[in-house]
């Protein structure tokens, strides 16, 4: 029997994205649901309008198995970081980086240090709140005992976490929004410097002005931050060495060499250090790249985690591919719903709503903006914030002419930055509670989180670092 298919009206294309907000928005901030069940449970409903359009269990399930399997090498991606998070971890790479981010920090400059190092750090280590529940707390309590404005110290910290979480190739969100536009990781990245390096240059330089006006007294690191150092003199056997894991990625970034080979191998190098250097056994070095770092890896070199501080073992006891589950099915579920809402034409019905105002590239990265920005708002998630608005999105570039590196640009200048900006997200309440400052308190001072996307218009509007589309190079799948 023949189904006839129906063209859903305006209210019935944006019905499932009006119960997408209800579900999150009531279930996630209201009742702490789980967000995987919400997005299942928003598919569900979804996917009961597409029937009621005409639409059969065999349409829906083939279009999400397209949406994923388009996105599978990326995915894959996302699990090699975790490998790589926990190999470097063990292996002394992400430590060492940490000590010479922490060596280098003059207390006389404490707001212009704040920054610099907690960009280093996350850039090594890919995650923002790593960064600022390690560095950012030591940093913090410098500038406690030098009578600073912590309010400026903070949104420098923030600021920092977040260019480096932008930038490094092992942060979950700069994976997102390669594979929810398209792009590819490294390209993505590379694109990011014409808008996150300006931003950064604006916040070092106002950083640097404001720290000449503090009254800062303090000489040395604070007490916790030179234990975290000691500690991990007495776990590693810190030399340039442990490196090499790191230029094998640069190296491959460079080169353009395929991403999941150059991790692997990067991975391998760091597993051999933890071995042969640092003196793990073999089962707690290869572990290290499933599971992560655990507690009981280190009694195979004589040390008992709990003895630790407690900053030390944040840094240390993570990573590893299982890691990445959570992120991976949060995008599986999300590309279900973005499957159920294609199948049925509602996503280009939006679409076309959405594009209405949209007559060139400025204006489409302005809606791309808003997007993200009402996406954060509601659902107080950044992950759904970038993924569904790329989804959204990523055939309109494509039809004014872009690379998809305008897009996953676009989505970290907005989606990826402002999270931390609004009280209500779970990373605006994870960096006001780590620091010890409210949130609208270190906002103003949060400056590369804001400056991103006002260079992403400014872009957008003049055509200046934006990337076309080669009518003669093959189309990336």
């Amino acid at each position: 029997m023949t189904r006839t298919k129906k063209v859903p009206s305006l209210f019935q294309a944006f019905l499932p994205i009006l119960i997408m907000i209800v579900l999150l928005g009531v279930g996630g901030a209201i009742f702490n649901l789980r967000l995987e069940i919400l997005l299942l449970l928003t598919t569900l409903l979804s996917g009961l309008i597409a029937v009621y359009l005409g639409y059969g269990w065999d349409d829906i399930i083939n279009a999400i198995t397209e949406k994923v399997s388009k996105t599978f090498p990326a995915l894959m991606i996302l699990l090699m970081v975790g490998l790589l998070i926990g190999t470097w971890m063990i292996g002394g790479t992400i430590p060492y980086m940490v000590k010479i981010g922490l060596s280098i920090i003059s207390p006389q400059y404490i707001i212009i240090t704040a920054f610099v190092v907690s960009a280093f750090v996350s850039l090594c280590t890919g995650t923002s709140w790593g960064s600022v529940s390690t560095v950012g707390v030591a940093l913090m309590s410098i500038a406690v005992g030098m009578d600073a404005r912590l309010d400026m110290v903070a949104g420098a910290i923030v600021s920092g976490a977040y260019f480096g979480d932008k930038m490094s190739p092992l942060s979950d969100t700069t994976n997102l929004a390669s594979i929810a536009a398209g792009s590819k990781l490294y390209e993505h990245i590379g694109h990011m410097i014409y808008t996150t390096g300006p931003a950064f240059i604006v916040a070092a330089i106002v950083y640097f002005f404001l720290g000449l006006n503090s009254d800062g007294h303090a000489e040395s690191l604070g007490a916790g931050a030179m234990e975290s150092i000691q500690q991990m003199d007495k776990i590693y056997n810190f030399n340039l060495w442990l490196l090499l894991p790191v230029l094998i990625v640069l190296y491959g970034s460079v080169r353009q060499k395929p991403t999941i080979p150059v991790m692997m191998i990067s991975g391998i190098v760091a597993t051999c250090n933890a071995i042969f250097i640092h003196g793990f056994d073999m089962n707690s070095a290869i572990d290290a790249a499933i599971t992560g770092v655990k507690p009981e890896m280190f009694s195979s070199i004589g040390i008992k985690v709990s003895e630790l501080s407690a900053d030390l073992q944040t840094l240390l006891l993570r990573g590893g591919m299982v890691s990445m589950l959570e992120t991976l099915l949060v995008a599986l579920c999300a590309f279900a719903f973005a499957g159920v809402m294609a199948v049925s034409g509602s996503l280009e019905i939006v679409l076309k709503f959405l594009l209405r105002m949209v007559t060139n590239t400025g204006s489409l990265i302005l809606t791309t903006i808003i997007s993200c920005f009402l996406t954060i708002g509601i659902t107080s998630n950044g992950q759904i914030s970038i993924l569904l608005p790329g989804e959204l999105f990523k055939e309109s570039y494509k039809k004014f002419g872009l690379k998809p590196v305008n897009l996953s640009r676009t989505l970290e200048d907005s989606a990826t930055v402002i999270e931390p900006l609004v009280p209500w997200t779970v990373a605006g309440m994870f960096m006001a509670k780590t620091l010890g400052v409210p949130t609208l308190s270190y906002l103003p001072f949060a400056i590369v989180c804001y400056t991103g996307f006002i260079f992403a218009l400014i872009w957008g509007y003049t055509g200046l670092f934006i990337k076309k589309i080669d009518s003669l190079e093959p189309e990336t799948k």
